[in-house]
């Protein structure tokens, strides 16, 4: 992402308090800091599902016998990580 897309990005996602230009003609954006905290989170972060070892640790949590993913559950937790993926990026 350039300069001009970060600004660009920046003044049409999240509430700024002001724009100016500085001595040396560079704008300078001013937004309040959690607006910028969750725009950088964003755009940083990429999507990471879990592996089918996390899975299985998470199954264990809930059933210590278990010894391997039964399919079932591995379709239920790739259908609900495919619904956070869309509502989250």
């Amino acid at each position: 992402m350039t300069y001009g897309e970060f600004l660009e990005y920046v003044s049409s996602k999240c509430l700024h308090e002001t724009i100016y230009t500085d001595s040396d003609g560079h704008p300078i954006l001013v937004i309040r800091l959690l607006d910028a905290y969750g725009m950088v989170n964003k755009l940083q972060r990429p999507w990471v599902g879990l592996t089918k070892e996390q899975m299985l640790e998470i199954l264990k949590e809930i059933d210590p016998e278990a010894q391997r993913l039964p399919i079932g559950f591995r379709l239920f937790a790739d259908a609900i990580e495919a619904k956070l993926k869309e509502k989250n990026t």
